[in-house]
């Protein structure tokens, strides 16, 4: 049987839909999935067994000149490829009607959703052949796993879902013995973000146990606040911009993370490493951590400024 799963974005959406597969891979013999994704996170499906072929996608760069000559190109050739195959099975788990009206439905093959009770763009429901009911108060993972089970008809295992790419970086973890920790700073909006003060507190906190910690950042703007945190501590390192192949590796290989809620703390937990994510506004019952040690910092308050940096250690320690 083979599968298209259309999960364009984001890094944590993408990272969410991994133990679907897995739970499809165990139920179903010689069943293979082709992705549909953004080219951001291209290399994250390529991490897992049961992934054929990669499809690339760049909506998100084409929406900034839609009708230019070269973008009309790729989206000519992206369809091409996309009609190619003529697939058993074709699941939207986007639910959004860009993934439904600009990929779902130009794909060859009986075409799989929720349907309007349970979407979040109720219009995308209208592409589907099959629409499926799933309930909203699951958590995203849980979701996708239900999705997946009604559309190849398979029972949902009762069983914590497995992102299956662990394995994938075991044999290339960092050459070197030392242990590290990763703090992860950087996230997309304001309110995500723990002050400053409060990470140099933390790793102030860390120095007497003689752990490293190693900063990664995506965007300038956030390898000067690296810069800025690791200033006048020794045990700080800021790492290289990386691919996030690479930065997947690092975090394989790390004995603990402390993070933001930010795709890259989802990354973790899809690699089984024990982590530590702060929340303020936002609700983790439904897209927080899920793993194996994933563990939770909720504001009373709802604002990661009243979090701090000795609640955070003591929760750290376990792992020290």
């Amino acid at each position: 049987m083979r599968v298209l799963v259309v999960k364009t974005s984001s890094m944590g959406d993408v990272l969410h839909t991994l133990p679907a597969l897995t739970d499809a891979s165990n139920n179903l013999a010689n069943i293979t999935f082709d992705w549909v994704v953004e080219e951001n996170f291209a290399q994250i499906p390529s991490w897992h067994y049961a992934v054929n072929k990669v499809i690339p996608v760049a909506i998100r760069r084409w929406r900034k000149s839609w009708f230019a000559k070269t973008t009309r190109q790729e989206r000519h050739d992206f369809i091409q490829t996309l009609r190619q195959q003529q697939y058993d099975v074709i699941i939207d788990a986007q639910g959004l009607i860009k993934s439904a009206f600009l990929i779902t439905r130009k794909a060859q093959g009986i075409k799989h959703g929720l349907d309007r009770k349970s979407i979040k763009e109720p219009i995308a429901s209208w592409f589907y052949d099959v629409k499926h009911n799933v309930p909203k108060q699951m958590h995203a993972i849980e979701r996708i796993r239900l999705l997946f089970a009604q559309s190849l008809q398979y029972q949902l295992p009762n069983s914590m879902g497995d992102y299956a790419i662990a394995r994938h970086f075991l044999s290339s973890l960092p050459s070197d013995n030392q242990q590290y920790l990763i703090f992860l700073h950087a996230t997309t909006r304001d309110e995500k973000h723990w002050s400053e003060d409060a990470w140099r507190k933390l790793i102030k906190l860390v120095e007497p146990t003689g752990l490293r910690i190693k900063l990664p950042w995506g965007a300038p703007h956030e390898q000067a606040r690296a810069i800025r945190l690791a200033q006048g501590f020794q045990h700080v390192e800021v790492l290289p911009k990386c691919p996030l192949s690479d930065i997947a590796t690092i975090i394989a290989g790390a004995k603990a993370v402390v993070s933001v809620d930010t795709g890259l703390s989802h990354l973790t937990a899809a690699l089984d490493r024990p982590n530590i994510t702060l929340f303020g506004k936002t609700d983790p019952k439904l897209i927080g951590g899920y793993g194996k040690n994933q563990f939770s910092i909720i504001s009373n308050e709802k604002s990661m400024q009243t979090i701090q940096a000795e609640q955070v250690y003591q929760q750290l320690a376990n792992f020290l």
